[in-house]
């Protein structure tokens, strides 16, 4: 591809992943209440949810998926209700997502719930796909090869993405060493509850 390009559709998508989102936050409330290790998995769910996206509006398939309304209201709605269970089970210090109380042994959440948040966060997004189908064709080249051209923009936008989830994951952890220091622990837990809820009703409405 060609440098001047690259150049314009680097600090776009930069300036894109910075800005808070549903995954964002998803990443900041697991850093609070996972660490940022197990958040990880969370990552690696929403990455593969980013690049099938991506691919499926570089290969035209979005436009497609954007007239089925109905496909995106199903996703949506059992998503947003899911995160949202989770952010209430949350804000009563309570389930796997929980940080747990000095007297509460509670397991923590597995890595496929974590993968399986992260996936249907980003794929469940129609805005997510309406955003790609209006991003990647301006860059590319209807002169050049475009699975090379696809290879090389889905690369860096799951790079960057990950790159800014470790950075709001990183977020939730410091703000966890914050209240937990000074015992906060169930005002830790409503706080990324709240969030939670947010982003469930977020992807439900949205």
């Amino acid at each position: 591809m060609k440098l001047s390009i690259l150049s314009v559709f680097i600090p776009t998508f930069l300036f894109v992943s910075l800005t808070p989102g549903m995954c964002m936050t998803l990443s900041m409330v697991l850093g609070m209440t996972q660490g940022v290790r197990r958040t990880l998995w969370m990552m690696a769910g929403e990455l593969v949810g980013v690049g099938l996206v991506a691919f499926a509006a570089g290969a035209g398939v979005a436009t497609l998926m954007l007239r089925q309304p109905e496909l995106f209201a199903l996703f949506k709605w059992v998503g947003g209700v899911y995160l949202g269970y989770l952010g209430v089970m949350m804000w009563r210090s309570r389930g796997r997502m929980a940080i747990p109380l000095e007297n509460v042994d509670l397991p923590p959440a597995s890595r496929g719930q974590l993968a399986l948040q992260g996936f249907v966060t980003a794929v469940a997004n129609p805005k997510g796909w309406a955003f790609f189908v209006a991003l990647l064709p301006p860059f590319l080249d209807a002169s050049r090869a475009l699975p090379g051209q696809l290879a090389v923009l889905i690369t860096l936008i799951l790079t960057i993405e990950f790159l800014c989830l470790l950075l709001y994951a990183a977020g939730g952890r410091s703000l966890r060493r914050l209240l937990g220091e000074s015992g906060n622990v169930r005002l830790l837990n409503r706080i990324a509850g709240s969030l939670m809820v947010g982003v469930g009703l977020w992807l439900a409405l949205g």
